[in-house]
């Protein structure tokens, strides 16, 4: 969210062009290459391609097929993506518009996700923004019935989803949450009210936060939601209907740029 101080140390070359040879790999509409189409496509001298492609081969990133001495990614490179989830991927594609937003609002804002029965906020701006009553935000649990990014959350994503989400809210150990989970008509009329209104809020509900008001927009991809991004800011700085007359559009131009650049990285994966 704030801009980079720039690079302490030397671009590592060796790195750039071994990774440009993977990329080109994981892109050749037959999955494999031979080191003249590598050399090819990344501009980089044969000599050097082969001695990128040896190490990658040692080190089980790629192989080599002996019948015609082409190159395809290896099993191991699966590995690379193990630990980059749906909530990394997210993250990376909100961070920038998160700042951006900041400069927008002033207030802050959370992109949070769903973890078991609860959101967590994986990107905040609250250590950025000087309106920021709460400076430790990041890895918080928010309730899902209580907060706006989590009304928006259910009231956006599959019927079989939220019937879980549900299920599971009946038998935690909120209290609060089970008892409002058990009325169905009370949580059809909230989530009627979140889709009227094209979003969500909660002005004071949650208890560990009553001193604050909310709307929120769900992050979509493909019709599935990922997550949601709120705005925060004080009950008795302005009414929701206030907070939303001022907020609502810059938070829906930061999702639609959020939604569109998941977009485009799905693409080049």
């Amino acid at each position: 969210m704030r801009p980079s101080s720039g690079a302490s140390y030397r671009h590592v070359q060796g790195l750039s062009r071994g990774l440009a040879v993977l990329h080109a790999i994981n892109l050749s509409p037959n999955g494999w290459m031979t080191i003249a189409d590598l050399s090819q496509t990344t501009g980089l001298h044969r000599t050097t391609v082969r001695r990128l492609l040896e190490t990658l081969q040692t080190e089980g990133y790629v192989r080599r097929s002996p019948s015609d001495d082409s190159y395809r990614l290896n099993h191991k490179i699966r590995q690379l993506s193990d630990g980059f989830t749906d909530d990394e991927w997210i993250s990376e594609a909100a961070n920038p518009e998160l700042g951006q937003l900041l400069q927008k609002v002033v207030w802050p804002s959370d992109l949070c996700t769903l973890d078991g029965d609860s959101m967590v906020v994986r990107e905040t701006t609250h250590r950025f923004s000087p309106l920021s009553f709460h400076r430790a935000m990041i890895r918080q649990r928010m309730p899902l019935l209580f907060t706006a990014t989590g009304r928006a959350y259910l009231a956006y994503c599959s019927e079989a989803e939220r019937a879980q989400l549900l299920a599971l809210l009946r038998i935690g150990p909120d209290e609060r949450q089970a008892d409002f989970a058990r009325s169905p008509s009370l949580v059809s009329q909230m989530l009627e009210k979140v889709r009227q209104q094209g979003y969500a809020t909660n002005d004071g509900e949650w208890s560990e936060q009553g001193k604050i008001s909310a709307i929120a927009l769900p992050i979509t991809h493909h019709e599935q939601v990922l997550g949601s991004i709120n705005v925060v800011f004080l009950r008795k700085a302005m009414t929701l209907a206030e907070g939303a007359a001022r907020y609502l559009p810059d938070l829906q131009a930061a999702v639609g740029r959020i939604e569109a650049r998941l977009s485009q990285m799905a693409q080049l994966t």
